[in-house]
Order: C-alpha cells, then sequence, then structure tokens
C-alpha cells in the first residue's frame, strides 16, 4: 500500500516490548490517511513488528489495542478510522498473567 502521497504525518507512539523491532525507538513517524495505512506503513518501516502486531491474516493480534488520540479504535471505525493531522496512535499491548 502506498502511503507517501496521501493522509498525514502520524506519529505512532510504541510500548517498550515493541520498541526493540523498531530500532530501539519510542516513536515512529508515518504518513497515512487510516489507521489501517499508518499499521501497514509502520510494518513496511520495521518488518519486525509484523509479528507483534498482526495476525497471519493481517488481523491485528488480539493483544494489542490501538488509540487514536484517547480513543480505542475498536470503537470507532478500527482500522478504517481516518486520521486527522495532529492526531497520534499510541499502541498498548496487553499484559496478561496472574
Amino acid at each position: 500500500m502506498d502511503t507517501t502521497s496521501t493522509g498525514t504525518d502520524v506519529p505512532i507512539s510504541l510500548p517498550r516490548v515493541m520498541q526493540s523491532a523498531a530500532g530501539g525507538r519510542s516513536t515512529v513517524l508515518v504518513r497515512a490517511g487510516t489507521v489501517g495505512e499508518a499499521v501497514d506503513a509502520l510494518v513496511d518501516q520495521h518488518p519486525d513488528l509484523s509479528h507483534l502486531l498482526l495476525t497471519p491474516e493481517r488481523d491485528v493480534n488480539r493483544f494489542v489495542n490501538i488509540y487514536i488520540d484517547a480513543d480505542d479504535v475498536r470503537f470507532l471505525q478500527g482500522l478504517d478510522t481516518t486520521i486527522v493531522a495532529g492526531q497520534r496512535i499510541t499502541l498498548i499491548s496487553a499484559v496478561a498473567g496472574g
């Protein structure tokens, strides 16, 4: 997917568990028009994130929550949620344990 000519620049904040797969970066800037395009652009830049973020079917892993500003995209339009200038995406990796 070519996201270089459309959309807006959006920072994606990564949880610590994903930072090593992104070269140690806590934030990655991508250009995208939707959350799905942003995830694709992130994985294009840092392929090692793919197995942490996506299932083999390229769905978001159920242990990853995606927020745009303070809103969980599951309660918006999911990966089709539109990004506007000034917004920020935050990835949260759910932690299980007992």
